[in-house]
């Protein structure tokens, strides 16, 4: 993620392979897993039922029906997507999901792990933030925040309407999205100091 960096720690197989490498199969890590359009939440299901640890982010959006009613339906904050936690191993058992597709990989075919710290961070943190998906971007000034929920996660900053957001990227399934934040809750990666319009005062 360039906010969520999502990093390709693959092995080197050219290399020596220390004690931890050869432990790696064994160890359940957080994958992103690719489903069929609009089957996030029928592989969540799927997944509770075969007892596969996940995680699929949602979001709010109201909606108003043509008849007038409104509603705010629960979508997915990363269409496409949901995250399992697994050992390596355990591959096959999601590819066998219906409504699976694929778990996201990185060079030579090889699945490439989610940093944890970070999913844990958005499960722990999301729902006390205001989010939405965001197109992805990959300019503009890139900014920490520094308190409250979600603290530690990096992005890019933005302006909707009179409020700011940070725009958070998964690099790996290139997807982003957006979260509303307080400029006093943000600090530049960068020199100088953010101000609350989101500009910087040296």
């Amino acid at each position: 993620m360039s906010g969520i960096a999502c990093r390709k720690n693959l092995l080197d197989a050219s290399g020596p392979v220390s004690d931890s490498e050869l432990d790696m199969p064994f160890m359940p890590m957080w994958f992103a897993v690719f489903t069929f359009p609009r089957h996030e939440k029928r592989v969540e299901q799927h997944f509770s039922h075969r007892d596969i640890e996940h995680y699929l982010p949602l979001y709010r959006s109201p909606r108003k029906w043509r008849n007038g009613l409104k509603v705010v339906l629960d979508l997915p904050l990363f269409p496409g997507y949901i995250f399992v936690r697994i050992k390596r191993t355990e591959r096959v058992r999601v590819l066998e999901v219906p409504g699976v597709l694929a778990i996201v990989g990185g060079t030579a075919g090889k699945m490439a792990p989610l940093p944890e710290a970070e999913v844990e961070a958005l499960r722990s943190g999301l729902h006390l933030r205001r989010a939405e998906p965001h197109a992805l971007l990959t300019v503009g000034q890139r900014a920490r925040i520094r308190s409250g929920a979600l603290a530690g996660l990096e992005g890019i900053v933005v302006r909707k309407k009179n409020s700011l957001r940070v725009v958070l990227t998964m690099d790996m399934i290139m997807q982003s999205i957006a979260v509303e934040v307080d400029g006093e809750e943000l600090e530049p990666v960068d020199s100088g100091v953010l101000n609350g319009s989101g500009g910087r005062r040296s």
